[in-house]
């Protein structure tokens, strides 16, 4: 998505000018308004302890900020949650289930009966490269199949907007640089909005259209803020990550964060 396309439309997710604690005292992030327009993906990178997750959460609606505004399509959803797609970093897949029955689990406590379910969730599994492992359990899965079923298990919760906490973190390097190309793909494809929380700067720019940089030292009485926005000059190629636009890109993220 280019900046005058981006500029063009209503932000999908908008975070206004939120300040948020940990204990309702203690500031910990101060100030910052995040945009995601429809069918972006987005990356919020920032060191480990600055704020990331606490973001999320306030996004996510799972925590009401000191100050500041939550807005879904326009519509102020601060402190409501149940709004957008939230993944968290581990894949948590129930053992006990096989993986057509862990992904359809929205599906299932939302109301809809398991045959159903079941019925909506099987013509996805090949767009999300899962096909022939419905009925196998988690512990036949590698890390990276697991975390596709944990992505497809969160796109039925049916928002068109997703928040990810380091959703590859727990990859190996290569499986996580092939899912993470993966997710980009589907989520163009399927029209998702999402924002990526991660503190590894090569994810990001590989990723992410936009980069919100936070920089600050919550533990130390200085509250993260947003350092600065990188935007990616994405180019057409397979090997994206070797050109003079990723790296240019790379390089002021780190100088961001110092």
């Amino acid at each position: 998505m280019t900046a005058d396309e981006r500029k063009s439309q209503a932000p999908a997710l908008e975070a206004r000018d939120l300040t948020l604690s940990w204990d309702g005292e203690r500031i910990v992030v101060q100030g910052v308004t995040v945009d995601v327009a429809p069918g972006e993906v987005c990356c919020l990178v920032g060191r480990s302890g600055c704020g990331k997750t606490t973001i999320l959460h306030a996004l996510a609606g799972l925590t009401t900020p000191m100050s500041g505004h939550v807005l879904l399509h326009g519509e102020d959803v601060t402190g409501r949650p149940g709004r957008v797609s939230y993944m968290l970093q581990k894949d948590l897949l129930l053992p006990s289930r096989r993986i057509i029955d862990n992904v359809c689990l929205p599906l299932v406590l939302s109301g809809m009966r398991r045959d159903e379910a079941r019925a909506k969730a099987a013509p996805l599994f090949e767009r999300f490269g899962l096909a022939g492992c419905e009925l196998k359990w988690p512990s036949e899965l590698s890390g990276g199949m697991r975390q596709r079923a944990a992505f497809l298990r969160t796109y039925l919760m049916g928002a068109d907007v997703t928040l990810l906490d380091e959703p590859f973190s727990a990859l190996d390097a290569l499986t996580r640089t092939d899912v993470r190309r993966w997710f980009v793909d589907v989520a163009a494809e399927l029209g998702l909005s999402a924002l990526v929380i991660t503190h590894d700067v090569d994810e990001a720019v590989s990723m992410a259209s936009r980069i919100y940089v936070l920089a600050g030292a919550p533990a130390a009485g200085e509250p993260s803020h947003v350092a600065g926005i990188v935007t990616v000059d994405r180019v057409a190629s397979e090997s994206f990550e070797l050109t003079d636009e990723y790296l240019a890109a790379k390089r002021e993220v780190m100088a961001l964060l110092g």
